[in-house]
């Protein structure tokens, strides 16, 4: 399952989790309307992992500024508040699910 979040709850929520996949997109991407659906479909497999969605574009534009965020889709993963790995772009269903295998 992913959650949603506004740049009011990163403090809260997501830094204190202690791991977390972040899915930084905005709603006119294509390649992020893509992502999504994949993203919530592994989600399932990874139940240590919270998945979150935020909007660069709306809900989430200061903390994706915070992050560096310069091209959407970017999914960053995170333990407690720490970047552990990052990956720009939608490069499909089966890079997506290694790359969580190998930072999960």
């Amino acid at each position: 399952m992913i959650h949603t979040f506004q740049d009011s709850e990163w403090e809260d929520k997501i830094s204190k989790e202690e791991i977390v996949c972040v899915q930084f997109s905005a709603s006119w991407c294509a390649p992020c309307r893509s992502l999504s659906p994949v993203l919530e479909k592994l989600s399932e497999n990874y139940p240590s992992c919270k998945f979150y969605y935020g909007d660069v574009e709306d809900n989430a534009i200061n903390q994706g500024s915070v992050m560096g965020i310069r091209g959407v889709p970017s999914t960053i993963i995170f333990r407690k508040g720490k970047e552990i790995d990052r990956l720009v772009g939608f490069p499909g269903e089966a890079k997506v699910k290694e790359w969580l295998d190998k930072s999960l």
